[in-house]
């Protein structure tokens, strides 16, 4: 082989070598850039499911910023009858602490994932965590997670866990649930809304008549007929002829068309009732 040609050789594999590193390079490139642009994805997706929590935290109406603790005795004091005015408010409680726990449980993954930085934003979360008001955490780490005081996966994400073990040896969110129990109990017949039974049909000349207080009498200005004042009826006695004048007006009354029925006449002015003397 004449040294030209082993020159375009070693010429050639160099080339190809420098091609195949240039794309092993940008390779890893799109690839750094791929793990860049999860793991960005991944940062806002984490401080937006903390903006929710917080926002649900000081929603009005809301008691859940009460879990943040350090406002002081009286505003503590205060914020546990309201954590605990009832079942449904201890219960949201309970779930906006776990909920917490997930994030801050995830925030800790991403940070071991070379973003150490992000736990900054969880510093505020974390805290609350680890004061433990009313023992909402370690009621949610013993009962999810089957922590005790002497191991719990969770000690590894904070730094102060001496609330949080006291909490779970003395169950403390169970000792706040006994105490206000009984009064729950002594509520829950007072929430209940009776249900109104249907009223009874009213005649029409009883409604249309004015109703006076019982035990009071009528005005006088109201006129009422005895029972004097209405003949007595029989039904086993026939009806009474009607006057030569109601006949001939029977018989001269036209009658509908179309029909066989007679149009019933007027009432005669004679027959009718004259009313009683007042």
């Amino acid at each position: 082989m004449s040294i030209d040609g082993a020159l375009n050789g070693l010429l050639k594999l160099a080339i190809f070598a420098a091609v195949i590193g240039g794309g092993a390079l940008g390779a890893m490139a799109v690839l750094n850039h791929m793990t860049l642009d999860s793991q960005a994805a991944e940062r806002r997706a984490l401080l937006q499911r903390k903006a929710e929590l917080d926002n649900s935290a000081v929603a009005p109406g809301s008691a859940l910023a009460c879990l943040n603790g350090g406002a002081g005795e009286a505003i503590e004091n205060a914020c546990e009858k309201s954590i605990f005015a009832g079942p449904q408010s201890a219960a949201g409680a309970v779930a906006y602490t776990a909920a917490r726990l997930v994030l801050l449980a995830d925030a800790h993954a991403f940070s071991r994932a070379g973003q150490p930085d992000i736990l900054e934003a969880f510093a505020a979360t974390r805290r609350a965590i680890e004061l433990d008001r009313y023992g909402l955490a370690a009621h949610v780490l013993a009962t999810r997670d089957g922590c005790t005081a002497e191991l719990c996966a969770a000690f590894a994400w904070l730094r102060d866990t001496a609330a949080l073990k006291g909490n779970l040896k003395a169950q403390a969110f169970d000792t706040y649930v006994s105490r206000y129990a009984v009064a729950w109990n002594k509520l829950e017949p007072e929430k209940q809304t009776p249900v109104a039974s249907a009223p009874a049909a009213v005649p029409a000349t009883v409604a249309s008549s004015p109703a006076a207080p019982s035990g009071q009498p009528v005005s006088s200005k109201y006129d009422f007929p005895s029972s004097a004042s209405i003949p007595a009826v029989s039904i086993m006695n026939a009806e009474p002829p009607l006057p030569k004048e109601a006949t001939e007006a029977h018989a001269a009354q036209p009658k509908a068309e179309g029909s066989t029925v007679p149009i019933p006449p007027k009432r005669p002015q004679g027959q009718a009732t004259t009313p009683p003397a007042r």
